[in-house]
């Protein structure tokens, strides 16, 4: 009897652990049914992956032997005044009993950091100890992980609703950019794609361990347009999320050309 094993899955040179970052993708192109100038160019190949957050169960950390910072060890920038005034907001219900490095005032749990090539400073949350100041250590009585994350859950809350931007929204990367069509009409083109090591310029290339190329975090039961529903329907509506689950089921069915490497 002859057994078709799957093919051993290609390894990174710089990162055993992973899969190499180029390789074939699926794209879907849609209008927003609720705006008819809104194209959304979807990754299928990312997005009908079976990835998830493995942060305390295989998370090798962003720093090699930290692996209990995850991808908390260089703190959030926050992406407007609306991040920071939720997050603000958030900081109020946290308390010494929940939050291991409880201060109080903005200018105490954020510092100014370079955020790009030009120098520019933006607020990030804090550092400490070589990790962002949400973050419990393990054996904190208030609960390990990201305080705000853990304050969401016993408020009922999904985790965006109190996290900064970058926090919720990672590993999907979402880019806009208004675009002029050859008869002179513009319409806003938003990207929805994989947040890989790339996406973080080129400090990526020197993180310990990325998730999303590693085959150890493509175990989830869900694709990533289910499980990530809720982010994604903050990031481009929920008429737009409903096209893009029909479309992504439909290619799901169909069978992938270019399923994800890691998975």
């Amino acid at each position: 009897m002859i057994v078709d094993l799957p093919a051993p899955k290609l390894r990174s040179a710089d990162h055993p652990d992973e899969t190499p970052l180029d390789f074939a993708r699926e794209w879907v192109d849609f209008f927003d049914p609720a705006d008819a100038e809104r194209l959304i160019r979807a990754d299928l190949t990312f997005l009908l992956s079976n990835w998830q957050c493995v942060y305390g169960s295989g998370c090798q950390g962003i720093i090699s032997g930290q692996a209990e910072h995850g991808c908390c060890s260089h703190g959030a920038f926050f992406t407007d005044a609306d991040d920071q005034a939720r997050v603000k907001n958030a900081v109020k219900s946290l308390t010494r009993e929940t939050w291991q490095n409880y201060v109080r005032g903005f200018d105490n749990w954020t510092e100014w950091d370079v955020v790009d090539d030009e120098n520019e400073e933006q607020r990030r949350t804090a550092l400490v100890d070589g990790a962002c100041i949400f973050l419990n250590r393990a054996g904190f009585a208030g609960g390990e992980g990201c305080a705000l994350h853990n304050l969401a859950g016993r408020a009922g809350l999904h985790p965006l609703e109190l996290k900064p931007d970058v926090c919720w929204q990672l590993p999907i990367r979402r880019e806009e950019d208004w675009q002029e069509r050859p008869d002179g009409t513009q319409i806003l083109v938003t990207v929805l794609t994989e947040f890989d090591r790339r996406a973080w310029g080129e400090g990526g290339h020197d993180l310990n361990w990325w998730c999303t190329s590693s085959p150890s975090a493509h175990t989830g039961i869900e694709p990533v347009y289910v499980s990530y529903r809720p982010e994604l329907e903050a990031l481009i509506g929920l008429a737009a999320y409903e096209e893009l689950a029909k479309l992504c089921k439909a290619r799901k069915d169909s069978g992938m050309l270019a399923p994800h490497p890691a998975g």
